[in-house]
């Protein structure tokens, strides 16, 4: 897949000129695939194209403002904040940094993995401007660098997934979700739903044929979120001793997963 470079626009520029525009007047006439629209006028109407297909060709349907990629070394210190910002929010200075230093150094230490495991770390980059306030005067000023909006994990260590045989074997075939987070003031965009697609593009690159996660018992948003993009949860068997992500011992977890 090539990727596109920031700064670089998605769609090609329409040059404004009186060779090159768009007509959306009415649509009477449906050009056939491979004919020009002046020689399908001989055609019945059933066998011609129309022009709105040609148009969707032209303008994919991705957003202008959101791209979503993997996570640049250049951005661990905004990766970092996201993560802190969205599960830690009434940490305050110097807790907060400190919190974020372990969180740099976690990311840093993660590119560790065992052999045949594969992880990817996803960030949501946001491209626009932002409303600035600096004493009495307001302003907007561009975000053209990409502002961290969001990240997420997504790897086949299967550290949280429980083990199978007698000698509790790494689980295959099934990846893992962790540290999904937005930050408040860019949730209900759509960009954890963005972020949860490309993870399963990830695990269906790599071969998996499912995806799992932990969603917190008492984050009902979450959970919603989950269930509508396919995942269900799984009942963990009596006396059964899954891992779980390790956090504080009152938070109560569900086991979900998806078919890919």
């Amino acid at each position: 897949m090539r990727s596109i470079p920031l700064g670089t626009a998605v769609c090609p520029a329409l040059h404004r000129n009186k060779s090159t525009h768009l007509n959306f007047k009415k649509l009477s006439r449906f050009p056939s695939p491979g004919v020009p629209p002046a020689l399908d006028d001989h055609l019945p109407s059933g066998q011609r194209l129309c022009r709105a297909s040609q148009v969707v060709e032209l303008f994919p349907m991705v957003s202008p403002e959101i791209v979503v990629r993997e996570a640049r070394l250049e951005d661990c210190w905004e990766v970092a904040e996201t993560h802190c910002s969205s599960f830690f929010p009434e940490y305050s200075f110097p807790l907060d940094f400190v919190l974020r230093i372990d969180r740099l150094v976690g990311m840093l230490a993660g590119f560790s993995i065992p052999n045949g495991c594969r992880r990817v770390c996803s960030e949501a980059l946001l491209f626009g401007s932002e409303d600035i306030r600096i004493g009495g005067f307001d302003g907007r000023f561009s975000v053209n660098k990409g502002y961290v909006a969001g990240i997420l994990t997504v790897d086949t260590v299967a550290d949280f997934l429980p083990r199978k045989g007698p000698l509790r074997q790494r689980r295959t075939g099934i990846a893992y979700i962790s540290n999904v987070a937005v930050r408040e003031k860019y949730r209900r965009k759509g960009i954890a739903k963005r972020l949860i697609a490309k993870a399963e593009a990830q695990a269906r690159g790599w071969g998996c044929r499912a995806i799992a996660l932990h969603c917190d018992l008492n984050n009902p948003g979450a959970t919603k979120l989950y269930k509508g993009q396919g995942f269900r949860s799984i009942k963990v068997p009596e006396g059964a001793n899954w891992p779980q992500p390790k956090t504080s011992p009152d938070i109560k977890f569900s086991f979900m997963m998806k078919l890919l």
